[in-house]
């Protein structure tokens, strides 16, 4: 039941657009939001609890003290939710990750010597500013370039001109030493002006400003300083062009934004698209996530996002339709000072350029988990808690996995990946071409690659071994890479399927009297793990250490099959009818090709012909034509 006295202030509130803010019984702030009527909406929290998805409910809960900032419009009220959630963090709200404050580049054009510098606050004090960057790491990688590309002051000294000599950076034409007068104020000027289109995105006005310089060189006979811009030019065409890949053949000023969710966790993949290509990207990690739809949590990013940002496109292009767009579209008209399109793209460029987003978002959230189990104190803690979940005797040193690959029942693939101690081991990983399975069936599939591995092990000592409480000798570094491990005993198999694949998984094994090793099956719609004397299959946490773990040995797994499976796929679409006749190899083949040109051309000819084809004889030729 709510307190009564939640449900007065409730009633205090007026029915004008703002913010609000929840607090819990110790003041802090556990969720803010907007609202056209700040009354009917903090209301709908506090009514019938059934209409409430699981998190509000819990929220509901909590709330102890109801403040309110009264706004002149939505739109205004959008941007100070933003504000107000950077600031305080709240638990339930989708929030930037470690959103301390994102750190910006800094250009003081205000100074008589302007250089580039990091800072975390953006200032009214006429410099420009540009970001936000995701992480410290992206913005000093940024720097780093902008440094090499233009040689502007790196030192803090006053600059006077009378200077006896230059530091190392002039020598190495990464600045041109306004310190002892070896440039004019407007050649400083110059280089400022070029580094700021450049992190602009303007990075071909850049190119023709600079080629003007050098023509104008050149034909003073200042051809030190002329092959100085030459290398300069160069230097950034290698650095814009890495993007070209992602260009557009009509000129965008555009953001690009995808979402990509697993679990409680989102990343948000953004390209900032300027004239013709793409001239940065970076990606952010969102926290609570939950149960929000898409369209809240790529609108919560938006509203967060340009809460900060130092420029405005003209475009704003989303892999998601965002709650509020209204209100969003109208706080960016705001911000900007002029028309700002927000749109889905359907099809064409923008829609590819989408696309792209969208898989560089899914790819930043796998290396952020990857990143994440690359600590060895967070492996550690995944192989422990694992154990714990799947009752495992002790933790799994080593890991097994199987993947069966297939399209419609043809050049059927299996894959054994291994990881020990938490870390992939590709000396052991191993292959498989389906031999007795006609058609499409993954479990007999399995059942076969399961038999071709572990009838070695059958009769072993090894599994005598293992119930004794010791482990089996492993191959060594030196016969790592010379056949197949074995002999080793894996203390986990994972099956890459549910149910009915962990169960042709266990008879086999049962079959071959290794029923003792742990198998589970990991289900890839709703990461599901399958044990045998479980009816219901194990849901660990989205944010689970040991999820990330069995995920990503679940994926190497299936990357392995699948690019085995294209190779094959790939080599029988190149087969001709040449390569099933007896006594024809690769050289004679490539010799009939060379003077027949086709495989019609070799059916169309005699058998002289033929015959007199090097490297044939006359017999060899009367074969190839009965096969044809």
């Amino acid at each position: 039941m709510t307190d009564a006295s939640v449900l007065s202030q409730v009633r205090t509130l007026p029915t004008s657009p703002g913010v609000y803010i929840l607090r819990d019984g110790e003041g802090e702030v556990i969720y803010v939001g907007k609202a056209k009527q700040l009354r009917t909406r903090v209301r709908s929290y506090f009514g019938s609890s059934r209409s409430l998805e699981p998190r509000m409910r819990a929220l509901s809960q909590q709330v102890a003290t109801i403040d309110h900032v009264v706004t002149r419009s939505e739109a205004e009220a959008l941007l100070l939710e933003a504000t107000l959630i950077k600031r305080h963090q709240p638990t339930y709200n989708i929030r930037l990750k470690d959103d301390k404050r994102y750190p910006y580049l800094k250009v003081d054009v205000e100074s008589p010597w302007p250089r580039v510098t990091i800072t975390r606050r953006v200032e009214d004090d006429g410099a420009r500013y540009f970001g936000p960057y995701a992480s410290a790491g992206s913005v000093r990688r940024t720097l780093d370039v902008v440094k090499k590309l233009f040689p502007w002051r790196s030192c803090t000294k006053t600059i006077t001109g009378t200077d006896p000599r230059p530091c190392l950076d002039y020598y190495i034409k990464r600045c041109i030493a306004p310190c002892t007068g070896y440039c004019t104020d407007d050649e400083y000027r110059d280089v400022i002006r070029q580094t700021v289109l450049f992190l602009e995105g303007r990075s071909s006005e850049v190119v023709a400003q600079l080629r003007g310089q050098m023509s104008g060189a050149a034909e003073a006979l200042q051809f030190e300083r002329a092959a100085r811009i030459r290398d300069q030019i160069e230097s950034i065409e290698r650095v814009t062009g890495e993007r070209r890949q992602m260009a557009t053949t009509t000129a965008l000023d555009a953001d690009v934004f995808a979402l990509a969710r697993e679990g409680d966790e989102a990343c948000v993949q953004v390209f900032f698209a300027r004239g013709t290509v793409v001239a940065d990207t970076d990606s952010f990690t969102l926290d609570g996530a939950g149960e929000a739809a898409d369209a809240a949590v790529i609108g919560a990013f938006l509203a967060q996002y340009y809460e900060s940002a130092t420029y405005v496109p003209r475009t704003v292009l989303l892999s998601t339709e965002p709650a509020d767009r209204g209100e969003l579209v109208a706080a960016l008209r705001e911000r900007r000072g002029g028309a700002v399109e927000v749109s889905v793209p359907a099809r064409g460029e923008r829609r590819r350029l989408v696309e792209t987003a969208e898989e560089n978002a899914r790819q930043a959230l796998s290396m952020h988990h990857a990143r994440w189990l690359a600590d060895r104190d967070k492996t550690e803690q995944a192989l422990s808690l694992l154990a714990e979940e799947l009752d495992l005797p002790a933790r799994p040193q080593r890991i097994e996995c199987y993947d069966v690959s297939t399209i419609q029942g043809t050049n059927t693939v299996a894959s054994m990946v291994v990881f020990e101690d938490g870390l992939a081991r590709p000396q052991h990983y191993r292959r498989f071409r389906i031999r007795t399975v006609a058609g499409q069936d993954d479990f007999a599939s399995m059942r076969e690659v399961i038999e071709r591995r572990f009838r070695h092990l059958a009769s072993a000592d090894a599994v005598a071994m293992r119930g004794a409480g010791q482990r089996p000798a492993r191959p060594g570094a030196a016969a790592a890479g010379e056949g197949a491990p074995w002999d080793a005993v894996p203390d986990l198999v994972i099956i890459d399927g549910g149910r009915g694949q962990l169960g042709a998984a266990l008879d086999l094994l049962r079959d071959l009297g290794l029923g003792s090793i742990p198998v589970c099956g990991l289900a890839k719609r709703e990461e599901e793990i399958y044990v045998a004397d479980l009816a219901e299959p194990i849901r660990l946490p989205r944010t689970s250490e040991a999820l990330y773990l069995v995920q990503r040995v679940r994926d190497e797994a299936h990357r392995f099959a699948v690019t085995y499976h294209r190779s094959l796929r790939g080599r029988s679409q190149t087969r001709s009818a040449l390569d099933s006749i007896p006594g024809v190899g690769p050289k004679r083949k490539r010799a009939l090709l060379r003077r027949f040109g086709t495989v019609r051309g070799v059916r169309e000819a005699s058998v002289d012909e033929i015959a007199a084809t090097v490297g044939f004889t006359r017999r060899l030729a009367e074969s190839v034509k009965r096969s044809l």
